[in-house]
């Protein structure tokens, strides 16, 4: 077996990339997720030469056409560095590349990525709820929605009510929780910055993995506790747009508990797609009437729009919570018959 039999699907990735130059190899990385950067670029960082033999392998599994050359002398880090600094947004670059420079370490909130969710419920539900939070707050969405989702009862609403008021953390403290971490499974803990974790919108992202209906009983909990974070969350949750994914028998009956003049100030911002499906679930005279009344319409503060559009989400929500229609369908197949 040669060399180049014993390459890995992803150094062979890596290599191919280089000898594809800087220039096309960072339109190639755009096209991939963060995650399939992190991986090939880390592996670009330990290049320092392709032999000859590899380099012409790797170009004929691709179909690609190479020139002979007597191998290929690169500077791993730097280039792979250049190609994250062409990966996109700002923030995205940003991202990248703090995790090639601290990835020759595992990490245990990186450990815990990889973990199985119930094992990482009874991993941490000892520890304290804003601990709990903040871990949860540095993981993956499907991820942190199923390891809450494992954990008893009693927490959940207190977790997720402490994600969502969490802001930046320090890296002193996400230290400290590593090396408490470290300590039952025994892993190294890496340097970290200053970042933002939590917040309303990863309590959202959360709440929208859950399946059973799970969602819905957290957020009757965390009522108790906090109402007003309740209704942002279920703003940010269901939102006047997505009227669009409801059938007609929902439309209609949501339409009934609304006057025409609220309807034409909720449509002035609204795109073609919402306005086209309320037209469509409505009698023809009606819909000529809000259109000649939408196009007459003057200036309107935004807010207002946006006060009326969050009014008729609210008729919706108070439709589903009377069993009356269903805004989504997170139960993974239920029939409606």
């Amino acid at each position: 077996m040669t060399a180049a039999d014993r390459l890995t699907g992803l150094k062979k990735a890596a290599i191919l990339l280089i000898c594809l130059g800087e220039d096309t190899a960072t339109r190639v990385m755009r096209e991939l997720t963060d995650e399939e950067i992190f991986k090939v670029t880390r592996c670009m960082a330990d290049i320092d030469h392709i032999p000859d033999e590899i380099r012409t392998r790797v170009l004929e599994e691709f179909e690609l056409s190479a020139e002979s050359q007597a191998g290929l002398v690169v500077k791993g880090q730097e280039f792979a560095k250049k190609l994250i600094a062409g990966s996109g947004s700002k923030d995205r670059e940003l991202n990248l590349m703090r995790q090639f420079i601290t990835g020759t370490e595992t990490r245990p909130l990186e450990t815990i990525a990889k973990m199985h969710p119930a094992m990482v419920a009874e991993l941490l539900e000892r520890e304290h709820p804003q601990t709990l939070a903040l871990v949860l707050s540095t993981q993956a969405t499907e991820h942190a929605g199923a390891i809450i989702a494992s954990l008893p009862d009693d927490q959940r609403a207190d977790v997720i009510h402490r994600i969502a008021t969490l802001d930046k953390v320090s890296p002193a403290v996400i230290d400290r929780i590593e090396e408490a971490l470290s300590k039952e499974i025994g892993i190294v803990v890496g340097a970290h910055d200053q970042r933002k974790v939590g917040g309303l919108q990863k309590v959202v992202e959360i709440l929208d993995s859950m399946s059973d209906n799970l969602d819905a009983d957290i957020l009757d909990d965390l009522e108790q506790v906090d109402p007003g974070m309740v209704e942002e969350i279920r703003k940010m949750m269901f939102t006047f747009e997505d009227l669009c994914d409801l059938d007609g028998r929902s439309i209609q009956m949501i339409l009934r508990e609304i006057n025409n003049d609220s309807l034409t100030l909720a449509l002035k911002t609204a795109s073609d797609e919402i306005k086209a499906k309320l037209f469509a679930n409505m009698s023809s005279r009606a819909a000529e009437m809000i259109k000649d009344d939408l196009d007459a319409m003057g200036p309107v503060r935004l807010s207002e729009v946006e006060a009326m559009q969050q009014t008729i989400v609210r008729i919706a929500m108070k439709l589903e919570a009377e069993g009356k229609l269903v805004l989504s369908d997170k139960g993974g197949g239920d029939e409606f018959v």
